[in-house]
């Protein structure tokens, strides 16, 4: 017997979470191949980095052709009829979940340069945040360079390298290292142009990007493993924070640092292993699985509880449930029921029908509950709204207790790094710093949250971005 949800769960759910602003993949091959499969195929292993738009450019023929819309990646690719037309040497794409510039459809990514007759020169994808886009777009604006976008900091950074590009003899080089002198924040940004691609990074590696290879002279950099895996394509190796990699037609590969070595340290968001992250990824040489999994162990030790059984929030909540379940002993059951043919679409803006989509989206099951003390773990807890929807719905269900579990530490501050986050005032742990009143509010027998020093000690190392629970942050907004 399965119970069916609280009305709006679906709705808040979604937005009850972090979410990273996008996935960028591209391709460089010094020979024709298909671009337009290869590109659908590593968006689509990156689909979960950004649901709401999507896009890519070509190289074909010396030709740069850029196509983009809004939805999910397989709904875009199949309105593409004429895909031979995107059969090229080099291509690059993104996934977008928007962050600065909102909304509208002139934000939707790559954005291209074109020249004084209208053909595109080159075309940039980014995942990330500047903190002084607009300060940059102000004075770009004021000497004439136009924007299509309304405030997108990615634009921002294609239109200076568009300006150190006439100011270096057209050297990518020297136009990317000009622009990262000028630019702040966190960026991953993958850059095509007609004879060349570059991939570059932030100088603390704030959001993820490696690169591996399909065969001996095609090259592939992917926020994730996960998009090189998809494309049948091997590892190689992260990006280093501030470096720069430039592949060309003539097979060479060229590497090197933005920056002086000394001033690049690592901070790379812990959240990419929290949530962002698909569990198949690495991310810096790290199995994005095992630290969820790690950290369910670490909620047992620092918390013991007796229960009756363990449940995961689907998807990220799992594995550290599974955690949870080996270090406890107490069995693990995939108790909620998620549909896994439901996405953005159905999120809608009418209450109506989201009260008749909802059930359809994660169901309990009954029976499975009723009588039990249930231990429940989630990746993270945000505003708090959909966790006090889940411990109603299994109170109703007639659970004996519940014991609630976050595999992160509070939540305090919002990110302006390339994440879209509530404001401080809708943070349920930066409200109640008193657990307790958390625990009130969501109904439960106890609520423990990963400690920070376990967190730490999980990834090994302190040298990543923890802002979102300490409010230090390795770029200061402006």
């Amino acid at each position: 017997m399965i119970y069916q949800l609280y009305p709006y769960i679906l709705y808040n759910n979604y937005f009850d979470k972090f979410h990273d602003e996008c996935g960028i993949f591209g391709i460089y091959s010094p020979y024709k191949v298909d671009t337009f499969s290869l590109i659908q195929f590593g968006l689509f292993a990156l689909q979960h980095r950004g649901q709401e738009a999507c896009g890519f450019s070509v190289l074909r023929d010396g030709f740069i052709i850029s196509h983009k819309s809004e939805g999910l990646v397989l709904d875009f690719f199949r309105k593409i009829s004429n895909s031979e037309c995107y059969h090229g040497n080099a291509v690059i794409g993104h996934t977008r979940y928007s962050t600065e510039g909102g909304q509208s459809t002139k934000n939707i990514q790559p954005f291209f340069g074109e020249d004084s007759y209208g053909k595109s020169i080159i075309s940039i994808v980014h995942n990330g945040n500047l903190v002084n886009a607009k300060n940059i777009r102000k004075k770009l604006e004021s000497k004439g360079i136009s924007f299509i976008s309304e405030h997108s900091d990615s634009e921002v950074i294609l239109r200076l390298i568009q300006k150190y590009l006439s100011e270096s003899d057209n050297s990518l080089e020297k136009a990317i290292q000009k622009t990262t002198i000028d630019i702040k924040g966190a960026y991953s940004v993958i850059v095509l142009m007609d004879n060349k691609m570059a991939a570059f990074r932030d100088p603390n590696g704030i959001r993820p990007l490696c690169y591996g290879m399909l065969n001996e002279c095609t090259y592939i950099f992917s926020s994730e493993t996960c998009g090189i895996d998809s494309v049948g394509g091997f590892f190689v190796r992260d990006l280093l924070p501030g470096e720069m990699i430039i592949v060309d037609q003539k097979k060479s590969i060229q590497f090197s640092l933005l920056t002086e070595k000394k001033n690049t340290k690592k901070r790379i968001c812990s959240f990419e292993y929290i949530y962002f992250s698909r569990p198949d990824s690495l991310i810096e040489n790290v199995n994005v699985y095992e630290i969820r999994e790690k950290s369910g162990e670490k909620l047992y030790e620092q918390h013991p509880v007796e229960a009756d059984v363990v449940i995961g929030v689907p998807d990220s909540g799992v594995p550290a449930s599974i955690g949870y379940s080996k270090a406890s002993g107490i069995p693990f059951k995939p108790i909620l029921v998620k549909n896994k043919y439901i996405g953005r679409s159905f999120i809608l803006p009418k209450q109506e029908m989201r009260e008749k989509m909802v059930n359809l989206k994660l169901n309990p099951i009954l029976d499975e509950i009723k009588g039990k003390r249930i231990v429940i773990i989630d990746d993270s807890i945000v505003r708090g709204t959909t966790s006090r929807r889940l411990v109603y719905i299994l109170r109703k269900a007639g659970a004996k207790e519940i014991h609630f579990r976050s595999a992160s530490p509070p939540i305090i501050g919002p990110c302006y790094l390339g994440v879209n986050t509530p404001s401080k005032k809708d943070l349920i742990s930066y409200n109640h710093i008193d657990k307790k009143n958390i625990e009130r509010i969501l109904n439960v027998d106890s609520l423990e949250f990963l400690s920070m020093n376990n967190l730490i000690d999980i990834l090994g190392s302190i040298h990543y971005c923890f802002g979102c629970f300490t409010g230090n942050y390795p770029v200061q907004k402006n």
